[in-house]
């Protein structure tokens, strides 16, 4: 009994299938992107890694190529599980799933989460509070959009991930340029099926991250953004992702909030889920959206010091019914520590200097450059477009505050830029 892994985006190095499968009785299958591993600068695994048959494709992301070897695969292999764990994977791999009639998650319980207008009908009908929006079949109904309910509006797709094709309009001005530069958009722009438009909603941005195993929730606890997520291409401060205190009545609102809209939500059996939710000044929660996939960034990381488990692992194993870490079964309950979160964005220059190795603070989880010397920057283009990440663990919130600035201060000194025409 074979399981094939379709792996989209990302290290393969960090996610290592054919070690979290353990205790299955069968061969594990790789199909993976050729693009992405040259990205990441990662080679497909040799033959005896683990693997029974690893693949890398050109064309992975929309060539059809990935569902016909999929196909080729179960039919030579005997496929009886796909697994997926990224947000274009989702949708791909309950399809295969349908035609092959394969157990897992199917469309019905993947296109809701996927698809944000759906989302955002469930969530109302459930009487969560989302931002007022429409779906934008032309470039009138944005303009009609921001005449009802004024600037700034979001105008983003309606199936997307990672804050790409995201744009924020503040003004009649800034839309008539959006408008006019349809180009510079690529697949997201104005004159683009399966786009919508929606009021900015001001306030920061909370996120909640958790797993169901079996239609229950085994563990769940909300975090809070110190940034507003739309400023990655102008913002090169400290952006902060912090984990609520247990006693912060903040933390609690937000778990009930997440609670009735996943009671909304047609769910799989097994998943781990990433909500956002916005936290107005008037105090208000507001849905941005909900995914049914481990958040991006370092929330596994986060989640390994909350709770001692990597949410990707133990999804993929909840998937095969395979066992879990024992102290899943107590239920949700308040993380065993804190954790905090700080990036520091691209910004325009050449590299001269930069650390390569983690300063020694013994609190300091993970610390990760993404630039090296001669490396010239621009501004970030995307919300991934890292200049320096850094993880750490403490008893507190106001804890965890403290040592990323000191990682901060200590990082700051020892980056070297220069002009980049200088």
């Amino acid at each position: 009994m074979s399981v094939l892994v379709l792996h989209q985006i990302g290290s393969l190095r960090g996610s290592p299938y054919h070690e979290w499968l353990d205790g299955h009785d069968g061969d594990v299958l790789l199909l993976t992107c050729a693009e992405n591993l040259r990205l990441v600068a990662e080679e497909l695994p040799p033959p005896g890694s683990g693997y029974a048959h690893a693949e890398a494709l050109d064309g992975y992301d929309g060539s059809g190529l990935l569902e016909e070897r999929a196909l080729d695969l179960a039919r030579e292999r005997g496929v009886r599980h796909v697994v997926a764990c990224h947000e274009r994977d989702l949708e791909r791999a309950a399809v295969l799933r349908e035609i092959l009639s394969l157990p897992g998650q199917r469309m019905d319980t993947v296109e809701p989460f996927r698809d944000k207008t759906l989302m955002k009908r469930i969530a109302a009908d459930a009487g969560l509070a989302v931002a007022p929006w429409r779906e934008v079949e032309c470039a009138a109904d944005i303009a009609a959009h921001a005449g009802r309910h004024g600037f700034p509006v979001v105008v983003k797709p309606h199936d997307s991930a990672g804050s790409m094709g995201l744009s924020v309009l503040h003004s009649e001005g800034e839309l008539r340029a959006y408008l006019a530069d349809d180009a510079a958009h690529g697949l997201y722009g104005p004159d683009r099926p399966g786009l919508l438009v929606e009021a900015y909603v001001p306030g920061r941005m909370c996120h909640v991250d958790g797993m169901v195993v079996n239609g229950r929730t085994v563990f769940a606890w909300p975090s809070q953004y110190q940034y507003a997520l739309a400023t990655f291409r102008t913002d090169t401060g400290p952006r902060m992702d912090l984990t609520l205190d247990v006693d912060d009545p903040l933390a609690g609102r937000l778990l009930e909030f997440t609670g009735r809209l996943l009671a909304a939500m047609p769910q799989p059996e097994q998943f781990t889920f990433h909500a956002e939710v916005f936290h107005t000044p008037d105090d208000e929660l507001v849905l941005c959206e909900i995914a049914c996939r481990t958040g991006g960034a370092a929330i596994r990381d986060i989640v390994r010091i909350m709770y001692g488990v990597d949410p990707t692992e133990a999804w993929v194993r909840a998937q095969l019914g395979l066992p879990l870490p024992e102290h899943l079964g107590d239920g949700p309950g308040p993380p065993r520590r804190m954790a905090g979160q700080m990036v520091l964005m691209k910004r325009p220059g050449r590299v001269v200097s930069v650390p390569r190795e983690a300063p020694g603070f013994p609190w300091l989880e993970r610390f990760t450059t993404f630039v090296k010397p001669g490396q010239v920057m621009g501004p970030a283009t995307a919300s991934s477009d890292f200049l320096v990440m850094a993880l750490v663990s403490g008893g507190t919130r106001a804890e965890c505050v403290e040592r990323l600035r000191r990682v901060e201060e200590w990082f700051s000194g020892e980056l070297v830029l220069e002009p980049a025409d200088g």
